[in-house]
């Protein structure tokens, strides 16, 4: 049939996953293999190879018999077979390009003297900037190098290995691509890293050559950009590096934070989108100053070249480059239609060239967002503008992005969070009109600064603006409540998430249908179920007859234990005095009968002044270790500013105050092993009210196994262990524990006091596996935030302010 004006109706095609299918199975077999021998990758990639052409073979021999003998699902099984040939090539391809990359990369000594732990002195190409972990002094440097010369045992070899160096602060000037020296011991990484080896070097890198011209020029322009954008306010300085070259040292933490919760961290690296809105930039740019269509994608690539120097070629650097390319494709209504192709030959030809991104998150954040944009925005945003007024409905593809990508990248949010941003999409949403202004900016700045300065500058003020909005939008969202929801972690947790989502998808246009019916009904049930998800509110917090609160202050411990109205006993102080400050106002606390300070780490002692601030403090107690010393100094400093005593407790002291009794069970000695400081950790079994708990500081394998030792000469010690409702588990989650101690102490309850998306990797997986194992339910402050104990006739209860 004919439609009005003699154009017949088309039919829009679907989307092609040929490749896409193929790409994904690649992907999934690159990842799952990497730990594997490359000989054996190698075999599979030959097993596959059969498997591609005996599918090819069967499927030319019975395509025509089968088209004339059949139809429905008989007919159909050429382009099964056919489907199943690509799937088994392209796995072939990229598993034998991985076991080619591990043999390539493991030839040489590097791997045989890292088996033996041997001394080396070596010669390589820094391949990456250096990045900083910890925090005060315990501080390590980290950074790759690709070794090129290795030296041992009287023996001099050429290699091309890649390295991770894992120094102290003498390496944290180093400079990307630049050729140096150094001495350190080699040790293995497991199998399936990106490196062969860990460097634990012993003395100061020398350098050997300065880098070369291209890396000098890209420095060159980063410390420009750096420079022109020192006069802004803390947030943009932070930020508009952050957005141009991925530079994010400068920025607050507490803006960190709030990116993290908010799910807005890809904004301050460089990611698919960046380099979008830099190719768009220059798309523009090539036709306002007349050239010609043809001549445009040239342009655009040398700009892409450029920016990629600029932002230094590392694999995510490379990698966003090909998802914000393909985005690119993908929003233009003339070549949509390529952009599934385009994304599966790109995620195949990254694998084949850096078969380690199939394990990365960045990776697979930036597909998977790149695929919900091409899958989506178009549909969806037809939809929501539709559903729009007629002025801003062409506003619906910018609207649908956000949604899109969150969609899609979700699950695997979860894996690194173990919780759900409920205001990520608005979050976003209000910072992508942002995002441009203060890229394009930025690059701007970046190109002008180096030749002249102030141009530079007025050009970093012109990014300001949006720079501060996408900060006030992060903060603003971040303490939104119930803005972030916890959520299982781990493979569960990704594949709950991800089939509630594909729920949601489904049954999504019959919800909205009946909102529209039934707006009456739909309100209500709204409005039940918010209140059903939010058990906890500020309104209501704290619970009533709380003994123990965990407080959330970020990497590190303060915990509270409830004596008299308006006074309490705090076991660690946290590392900032406002998080610290802020938990006990929350408390109502307004005295304290005692400041217990485990050990000397500022995650541990650094928030004391904010605990002594405003309250009266009987007295600080602490460990006898006085390790680091500058720590102990501050905190004698902090209490005698106050008038406030300080004295030393240890092991088999029994700590009285008004409700609440303690016996120290540790530091009966001090242990060289480790960690000096966490093993001087004070170890207290405390009974406050009628919740009996034990708060472990953070005691390492070593000390924790002298208090298993303790423990088992101790018929006194062994009576508290077996009544424990509660353990505050060591360090923080830490993987550094004695299992046998965590057994004999398990309690109905854990409390892990941990940092959300900390350097450390906290909690381990490991820890966790022995909390469940012993049978413990598991409560951290970076998911739940402060997490209260409440004595429950024989048992107990635990409210959260989250």
């Amino acid at each position: 049939m004919s439609r009005p004006g003699g154009r017949r109706g088309r039919v829009s095609p679907g989307p092609d996953l040929r490749l896409l299918m193929p790409a994904l199975a690649a992907w999934s077999l690159a990842a799952a293999t990497l730990g594997l021998a490359p000989v054996v990758r190698a075999g599979l990639s030959a097993a596959l190879l059969v498997v591609a052409l005996v599918a090819v073979g069967l499927a030319r021999g019975s395509a025509d018999r089968l088209a004339r003998r059949s139809t429905g699902r008989l007919a159909r099984m050429p382009d099964l077979l056919t489907r199943l040939a690509l799937c088994a090539a392209a796995a072939s391809l990229v598993l034998l390009a991985s076991a080619g990359h591990s043999w390539s990369r493991e030839a040489g000594p590097v791997a045989d003297l890292a088996r033996d732990r041997a001394v080396v002195r070596i010669e390589g190409v820094v391949a990456s900037e250096p990045v900083l972990r910890g925090v005060g002094d315990s501080q390590t440097v980290l950074l790759r190098l690709t070794v090129t010369e290795v030296s041992s045992r009287g023996e001099r070899c050429r290699t091309h290995t890649p390295v991770l160096v894992v120094g102290d602060d003498r390496w944290a000037g180093v400079r990307w691509r630049e050729r140096l020296s150094g001495q350190g011991r080699l040790f293995s990484a497991e199998r399936g890293e990106p490196v062969v080896a860990v460097l634990r070097p012993t003395g100061t890198p020398v350098l050997v050559t300065p880098p070369g011209f291209v890396a000098r020029g890209a420095e060159h322009l980063r410390a420009g950009l750096r420079a022109a954008a020192a006069p802004l306010p803390a947030d943009a300085r932070g930020l508009l590096p952050a957005l141009v070259i991925g530079d994010t040292s400068r920025t607050p933490a507490d803006l960190t934070e709030a990116m993290l919760a908010t799910g807005m961290t890809h904004l301050s690296a460089v990611s698919g989108s960046n380099v979008a809105i830099v190719l768009a930039a220059a798309l523009g740019a090539a036709s306002l100053l007349g050239f010609r269509r043809l001549w445009r994608p040239v342009v655009a690539l040398v700009v892409l070249a450029g920016f990629v120097v600029l932002a230094r070629p590392e694999p995510s650097v490379i990698r966003a480059a090909a998802m914000g390319a393909i985005g690119l494709v993908g929003l233009s209504r003339s070549r949509r239609a390529a952009g599934l192709p385009v994304l599966a030959a790109a995620v195949l030809c990254l694998l084949l060239v850096d078969p380690w991104l199939s394990r990365t998150y960045g990776f697979a954040l930036s597909t998977l967002a790149t695929l919900g944009l091409l899958l989506f925005v178009r549909s969806w945003g037809d939809a929501i503008g539709r559903r729009l007024p007629r002025r801003i409905g062409s506003w619906g593809p910018t609207l649908a992005i956000p949604v899109a990508a969150q969609a899609m990248c979700a699950p695997v949010v979860v894996l690194l969070q173990g919780s759900v941003s409920t205001v990520g999409v608005v979050a976003n949403l209000l910072a992508a009109p942002l995002v441009a202004p203060a890229t394009v900016a930025g690059v701007a700045a970046a190109l002008t600064a180096s030749i002249w300065q102030p141009l530079g500058t007025a050009l970093c003020w012109a990014g300001a603006l949006p720079t501060l909005g996408i900060a006030w939008v992060a903060r603003s969202c971040a303490t939104v409540p119930g803005g972030t929801l916890p959520w299982p972690d781990g493979a569960p947790g990704a594949v709950l998430l991800a089939a509630f989502t594909a729920v949601a998808l489904v049954v999504a246009p019959w919800v909205l249908h009946h909102v529209r019916v039934r707006p009456l009904v739909a309100l209500a049930v709204t409005l039940v179920v918010g209140a059903a998800a939010v058990p906890t509110s500020p309104a209501t917090w704290p619970p009533p007859g709380w003994r123990l609160v965990a407080c959330d202050v970020g990497q590190g411990d303060a915990l509270v234990l409830a004596t008299t109205p308006g006074r309490a006993v705090l076991v660690d102080a946290g590392p900032d005095p406002a998080l610290v400050d802020r938990c006990l106002r929350r408390l109502d606390v307004r005295a304290l009968d005692a400041v217990v300070l485990t050990h000397l780490h500022a995650d541990h002692v650094d928030g004391l002044p904010g605990a002594l601030a405003g309250r009266d403090v009987r007295e600080v107690l602490a460990t006898p270790v006085r390790d680091p010393p500058h720590q102990w100094e501050r905190v004698q400093a902090w209490a005698a500013e106050r008038g406030v005593p300080v004295r030393e407790v240890y092991a088999g002291d029994r700590l009285r105050w008004a409700g609440v009794t303690a016996d120290v069970w540790w530091p009966a000695r001090r242990i060289s092993a480790g960690s000096v400081p966490n093993n001087a950790s004070v170890v207290l079994a405390v009974r406050s009210g009628e919740v009996d708990a034990l708060l472990m500081g953070d005691v390492e394998r070593e000390a924790a196994h002298a208090v298993l030792l303790a423990l088992r000469r101790d018929p006194a010690m062994a009576a508290e262990a077996s009544r424990l409702d509660v353990v505050k588990t060591p360090h923080h989650g830490s993987s550094n524990l004695d299992t046998e101690l965590m057994a004999a102490v398990s309690a109905p309850v854990a409390l892990i006091s941990v940092g959300k998306d900390n350097d450390y990797g906290h909690p381990a997986p490991k820890h966790l596996e022995v909390l469940r194992r012993n049978g413990s339910v598991v409560y951290r402050t970076d998911q739940r935030g402060d997490v209260a104990v409440v004595a429950r006739g024989s048992g107990v209860a635990v409210a959260t302010s989250r």
